[in-house]
């Protein structure tokens, strides 16, 4: 299933949402290119959605959710993953 959380993340002037899937990378991938979102806008796990995509995207199926939900939903998916942290050892 897809997933979007509200668009309240803020970045280059705009509010943004996260889009993910809990079955796939291909079902997000397929989702995302459906609701017209560029590749770019893939990120590690999700796409970033600009708030004026957010209607659309629920329109197309995508579940609104919160963002502690969504989160946990990728991560029990086993498809969350994690930005790179620097480790000085």
């Amino acid at each position: 299933m897809i997933f979007i959380d509200p668009p309240t993340w803020p970045g280059h002037g705009k509010l943004w949402s996260h889009l993910v899937s809990d079955v796939s990378y291909a079902e997000l991938h397929e989702f995302a290119a459906r609701l017209g979102a560029p590749a770019k806008g893939f990120e590690r796990d999700h796409y970033d959605i600009p708030a004026k995509w957010y209607e659309d995207a629920v329109r197309l199926g995508a579940q609104p959710v919160g963002s502690k939900e969504l989160v946990a939903r990728l991560t029990a998916a086993g498809l969350r993953r994690r930005k790179a942290t620097y480790q000085e050892g």
